[in-house]
């Protein structure tokens, strides 16, 4: 067992470069490029606020999870923006082969499990990787055009995506996506529909990208954002669901990792080793909540606090499990990064095992009896130097 968890570990820790893998698209406030790990957050985001616009036949929960892994490739193939020449069959034969090494580090039965998943995505078949890819067109186009001072040039990309390219089908596919981009394209006033009502609360989603973590990425090269720490940690709660209690939904889990951080938007990131006042940080959180999903319909308004509150409480059994990876993911990084936010805020072995190990305990036990050893073992070395 430890040595199928070391090789899961191991994929998790490939993943992390997905945080460094830029995209033609920026940012809503035009600030810098979106990264793939953000942007295949924010498409999980999308999956589960559309929902009630997809086909009966569709599995959203499915869809998520390819959502999370489709661009996982690019960590070895980059990112290829859809307005450039581009020769696309070797583009996808390098991505067939990408998938093959990347997956591959996983146990096989996970790594036929992701392939596939991954596969089936690519091939634009099934119900569900339609409605995923619908999606994957529609969320560069509306973070475009959600943009208060867009970039010109996207949106002359986004004119030619419409005119024939890749989204030209959206017409006849999800025609009120369509609808909706060419109105905001041609500067008009929309109408109210399903699909627009939930737009602004996905564009404001974007500013999550911009709440900056106490954590390094891998590389050391900078901080992590809030928006790639939830796609890396859905990630962490996908690869580790079988050290999950037998009575956890792992997918219930994966959408309170979905929307865990939101709040932050509003609220700001608050480290587990900084002095906070707990209450003060309770009220700002709810306050968050209370402003963020009351952007959706009413009843995505409910499902979600209601989603969130029980993350926050964690006492139900997805919650818990969704909390032990929540605090799992961090010590992984620190560990690869000399130390990371343990060294910034002079962090002890005991605080480690009471704000860290308490609640892996409670909702992933095997995971710490795995990483106490490794935590112990870098504290001592630390009190030796």
């Amino acid at each position: 067992m430890t040595e199928r968890l070391s090789a899961q570990i191991e994929f998790l820790k490939r993943a992390d470069r997905l945080k460094s893998v830029d995209r033609a698209n920026a940012l809503l406030d035009q600030s810098r490029p979106e990264n793939a790990a953000e942007h295949s957050w924010q498409l999980a985001m999308w999956a589960l606020v559309m929902e009630p616009l997809a086909g009966a036949e569709v599995c959203i929960d499915r869809v998520i999870r390819m959502l999370l892994l489709h661009d996982l490739v690019e960590i070895i193939v980059g990112d290829h923006p859809i307005h450039l020449k581009t020769d696309w069959q070797a583009v996808e034969q390098a991505e067939r082969s990408a998938a093959a090494e990347l997956f591959g580090m996983l146990p096989p039965d996970q790594a036929a499990e992701f392939l596939t998943l991954w596969q089936e995505f690519e091939a634009d078949q099934t119900p569900d990787a339609k409605f995923a890819k619908y999606l994957d067109r529609c969320q560069p186009m509306f973070q475009v055009l959600c943009a208060p001072a867009p970039n010109p040039d996207h949106l002359t990309v986004v004119q030619d995506n419409l005119d024939g390219g890749r989204a030209a089908y959206l017409e006849t596919e999800f025609p009120e996506a369509f609808t909706l981009a060419r109105t905001l394209l041609q500067g008009c006033e929309p109408a109210e529909t399903a699909f627009s009502a939930r737009i602004p609360f996905l564009a404001e989603t974007d500013q999550l990208k911009s709440v900056y973590r106490a954590s390094l990425l891998l590389n050391g090269e900078r901080f992590e954002n809030s928006a790639e720490h939830s796609w890396h940690v859905m990630l962490f709660a996908w690869v580790l669901s079988e050290y999950a209690t037998p009575d956890v939904s792992t997918d219930r889990a994966l959408k309170m990792l979905l929307l865990h951080d939101i709040v932050e938007i509003d609220a700001g990131d608050h480290p587990i080793h900084g002095q906070v006042d707990h209450a003060a940080q309770e009220a700002e959180e709810q306050a968050a909540a209370e402003r963020l999903f009351g952007l959706l319909p009413e009843d995505q308004k409910t499902a979600y606090l209601s989603l969130w509150q029980e993350f926050e409480a964690g006492d139900t059994p997805d919650a818990r499990f969704a909390k032990a990876i929540d605090r799992f993911q961090t010590p992984i990084g620190n560990l690869e990064t000399g130390g990371g936010s343990w060294v910034d805020f002079d962090v002890t072995f005991a605080q480690i095992e009471r704000r860290v190990g308490i609640p892996i305990q409670r909702g992933a036990p095997f995971l710490w009896s795995w990483l106490r050893p490794q935590l112990s073992a870098y504290f001592t070395a630390e009190a030796d130097t």
